[in-house]
């Protein structure tokens, strides 16, 4: 009888305690898996990253070809890695290639005329929409909303205003309209702001940061979306403007973060080029310098 009893008890002690050892065991596999979906992340990074000191170096052709193979690989990636998740992250990495082959992070040519960037960005943007459509990714997500809409608008004024006085006084750039007349502004506006910022802050913050926040905290996805943007201005020649891009990279995600706000950080980061291509070349303050 009291081996029953015994038998009975144990029965029920392993009935009880069996959900939290299953529990235990999908932890240990989750943490397995994520460590793994990490490193597939990590190669593709530190590829982007490698082929970005190249450049920065003035080893153009080999950038080139270190690029090519990014792509080429993240291509076939679907061949042998059969975990949607990396794919996921795959599919938006492929544009930051594409980003530096088509010359289309911030203007890297002084001499490059306001109209090129139309023709430059635009693909880009058929390739970002391309990778939404297909990720299925939500609106929400993206960040298109119009919470708030009125203050964000005023405040990227001020806030574009303090990044671009921040990269002017690090790059010295020169001025990408003849004056300022209201036509010649509002030209700058329209391209930088629906064109060049849109689709940059479409594809870092919009899709990347998003995904890498899948996949790890959303301070390493922060830092790590952060770093890329930078390195993707390394087409300057200067580790000043790599090293600002990342920060003024890092203020942009962290606002999109807290807001998810997609038109905030468009209208900040477009108004961030308008005063650095439009205004305060202008204003004659290349006696004044950040770094120099």
């Amino acid at each position: 009888m009291s081996s029953i009893v015994v038998t009975s008890a144990l029965i029920l002690i392993l009935q009880a305690t069996s959900p939290s050892i299953i529990r235990i065991k999908e932890v240990v596999q989750e943490k397995e898996e994520l460590k793994k979906l990490r490193l597939y992340i990590a190669i593709p990074v530190l590829s982007i990253v490698l082929a970005e000191l190249l450049f920065f170096s003035g080893s153009i052709v080999a950038t080139i070809c270190v690029h090519i193979g990014i792509l080429i690989s993240l291509s076939l990636s679907n061949i042998f890695l059969k975990d949607p998740k990396v794919h996921k992250i795959y599919q938006p990495l492929m544009l930051l290639p594409l980003l530096r082959l088509v010359n289309l992070s911030v203007p890297i040519f002084f001499e490059t005329t306001l109209y090129a960037f139309i023709f430059i960005y635009s693909p880009l943007a058929i390739a970002a929409v391309a990778v939404i459509k297909y990720q299925q990714i939500s609106l929400e997500e993206i960040g298109i909303t119009t919470k708030n809409f009125p203050i964000y608008m005023v405040l990227s004024v001020p806030l574009g205003f303090l990044l671009g006085l921040g990269e002017f006084l690090t790059l010295q750039t020169g001025y990408l309209i003849p004056d300022l007349t209201f036509g010649n502004l509002l030209k700058l506006t329209l391209v930088m702001v629906f064109f060049v910022s849109l689709v940059e802050e479409l594809i870092f913050r919009s899709i990347l940061q998003t995904r890498f926040e899948k996949v790890m905290d959303a301070r390493a996805a922060l830092i790590v979306t952060s770093l890329l943007f930078g390195l993707m201005h390394s087409g300057y020649g200067t580790f000043y403007e790599i090293f600002y891009a990342g920060f003024a990279g890092f203020i942009i995600g962290f606002v999109f973060y807290k807001t998810r706000s997609l038109p905030f950080i468009a209208a900040m980061h477009g108004f961030t080029n308008i005063f650095l291509f439009g205004i305060l070349p202008y204003y004659h303050l290349t006696g004044w310098t950040l770094f120099y």
